[in-house]
């Protein structure tokens, strides 16, 4: 039975999610601010944790870094902010998923389910050590090496990485790098995915003109391939 920790400060709210997530045979905690939610999250080990934004002593955003610095547990951010310049902050702080107030039960249990099994599947494949040419990727301690050389490499950044290598030759779409590295929807002008291959082809000490690993495939998206 998944354990879910809810995070958040409205009464009413907590009692809420905590009656729906288990009415669907989920155990549950909660917290009503967010020292007491890290204390339960590092000693209740939970599977998944709802995060409300809006917390009384800390910002949720806050919260979620904390909780990065000692955990993978996926979290879902629970906000009122609908702009696309606050889900993705929380997005790139660290949050798998968001959920815009108000929301319902049954939708907030769909995002659990949906969250749970895709960390499970990610976990699965993170086992795996990737091998692209002279790039060797290892998912479980989250390492990177050229040419037999350490490459320093931010979360994101290996993230995008590893995705990629889980498909060599393959070309990946831009839409679906931000969907499935990032968790966030395509707009069409976003830049995160370029600013990151950017920050990428530095390290691997290529350029977009002289690409030797990452190549654009332009209008379409990313190939990652071994050098010819």
């Amino acid at each position: 039975m998944p354990h879910v920790l809810v995070i958040e400060d409205d009464a009413d709210v907590r009692r809420g999610f905590l009656r729906s997530l288990q009415e669907s045979d989920f155990a549950t905690s909660s917290a009503a601010t967010g020292v007491a939610g890290l204390e339960t999250a590092i000693a209740g080990r939970p599977d998944l944790i709802v995060l409300d934004l809006g917390l009384p002593d800390f910002s949720g955003e806050e919260v979620l870094r904390m909780v990065r610095a000692v955990s993978r547990v996926p979290v879902i951010v629970a906000t009122g902010f609908d702009d696309e310049s606050n889900i993705v902050a929380v997005l790139e702080a660290g949050a798998d998923d968001y959920l815009v107030k108000p929301f319902g039960g049954a939708q907030l249990v769909a995002r659990v389910r949906a969250v749970l099994r895709r960390s499970q599947e990610m976990r699965v494949r993170s086992d795996t050590r990737l091998v692209v040419g002279r790039l060797a990727l290892d998912g479980a301690r989250r390492t990177a090496e050229l040419d037999g050389r350490p490459l320093s490499l931010a979360p994101k950044e290996f993230d995008l990485l590893y995705y990629l290598a889980g498909r060599p030759g393959e070309v990946v779409a831009k839409r679906e790098l931000l969907t499935e590295v990032w968790r966030v929807p395509y707009s069409g002008t976003d830049k995160t995915v370029d600013v990151h291959v950017s920050w990428l082809r530095r390290k691997l000490g290529e350029t977009a003109r002289d690409a030797r690993y990452l190549h654009t495939v332009r209008g379409v998206g990313l190939r990652l391939e071994s050098p010819g």
